[in-house]
């Protein structure tokens, strides 16, 4: 049995709008024919009946097939369902399923009609009080507060499906800010890793490019080591680069997760800070779990953008790099020692460092950049630590 209910419905899924109006409209015209319910409907006038006829028969019809193209065309639908049951009702033919097409089709057109909706209202209102002044003259027995009574249903039927339209509207407007603001914040974190990427190692190559230069009448021996850390940061710059356009295009490709830095390559930016000619010391603590991707990627940029700095504004001084892996947290302390060559703007935060403390404070951490009493510069981050499930 579960397994037929699923079978339908996946079918019925599987159908398009047109079909699934089709059969609807199909099944209570057919319902209009079956003798326990033919009778339940939309009644008004209660003029003497008379037997129903080919006519009566068409205009059974008229009141429910329509509704097939209700969403498609929701006045013609209402214009021609309004004609059927006001001709309907005026001949005092017996009361009909198919009549509640009626109450349908004024939902539809509350729903789904885009322009003239006003005239479209203004009609269908002038459109009951002449079958109301008809009924009246052919000897209706319906006071006037049963007009204005089913005339009140009619509006209920349409105020609904106005305030259906309305709030797929204002849903469809949600989404719409919704993806404006998940782009906007995409955009912002790739500006960040752009940031980062090219600040720090185009900051390692100007440094190492300069002290080649000196080694060229010193010690022109190790020229070419330094034209190698030069050529080594540059590829290591492409790669950042080439993951960056991976995100950038969204091909899905699940490799490129693996391709974005990690915290258990901060002592590739140790060496390569080194091979710049800034002394560095790396020091870690605790267990060296796993976490995840987006929490060591923050833990990866601190230390990044710190050793950026030490090498632009304490070229040459001692620089120490801690991280400490608790169970709730990671723990990360990058000091400068030393007298700095200028400071970084802490009160505002450079680019890199404002970025950096949004990109921590997303992650329900803690960011504190400050120059050292004693001397030299000193950037403390606090990240609450997850497992990659």
């Amino acid at each position: 049995m579960v397994f037929l209910v699923q079978t339908a419905r996946a079918w019925w899924q599987r159908r398009t709008q047109l079909a699934k109006d089709t059969l609807f409209s199909a099944a209570l015209t057919a319902l209009a024919f079956v003798p326990t319910v033919s009778a339940i409907g939309a009644q008004l006038g209660d003029l003497p009946k008379r037997p129903v006829d080919a006519l009566a028969l068409v205009l059974i019809v008229a009141q429910s097939a329509p509704l097939a193209l209700r969403r498609r065309w929701p006045a013609a639908c209402l214009a021609i369902i309004g004609v059927a049951f006001a001709l309907h009702q005026s001949f005092g033919y017996p009361d009909t399923f198919a009549s509640i097409g009626l109450y349908l089709a004024l939902y539809a057109a509350g729903a789904h009609q885009v322009r003239h909706r006003a005239v479209l209202a203004a009609g269908a209102s002038a459109g009951y009080c002449g079958l109301a002044v008809v009924l009246h003259l052919l000897g209706s027995p319906s006071q006037i507060q049963v007009f204005l009574v089913f005339y009140l249903t009619l509006v209920v039927m349409w105020m609904s499906g106005t305030a259906i339209r309305r709030w797929r509207a204002e849903e469809a407007e949600r989404r719409r800010l919704s993806v404006e603001v998940a782009t906007a914040g995409e955009r912002a974190r790739i500006a960040r890793d752009l940031h980062d990427v090219v600040t720090h190692h185009v900051t390692a190559m100007v440094i190492q490019a300069d002290a080649t230069q000196f080694l060229l009448d010193g010690a022109p021996g190790r020229v070419g080591e330094g034209l190698a850390s030069i050529s080594d940061t540059g590829r290591r710059a492409l790669t950042e680069l080439r993951h960056l356009l991976g995100v950038l295009e969204a091909t899905g490709d699940s490799t490129t997760t693996d391709r974005s830095p990690a915290l258990g390559r901060v002592s590739d930016l140790v060496e390569q800070a080194r091979l710049s000619g800034q002394p560095v010391e790396l020091s870690r603590h605790g267990d060296q779990r796993e976490h995840a991707v987006d929490v060591e990627l923050a833990a990866y940029r601190v230390v990044q953008e710190a050793l950026t700095n030490a090498m632009k504004y304490a070229k040459g001084q001692s620089t120490m790099v801690r991280i400490d892996d608790h169970d709730d947290r990671i723990e990360i302390e990058v000091t400068t020692d030393g007298a700095t060559n200028g400071t970084p703007d802490v009160a505002s935060g450079g680019r890199g460092l404002r970025g950096l403390r949004e990109r921590v404070r997303m992650l329900d951490g803690d960011l504190v950049a400050a120059a050292r009493p004693e001397g030299g510069f000193r950037v403390h981050a606090l990240i609450p630590s997850r497992s990659e499930a």
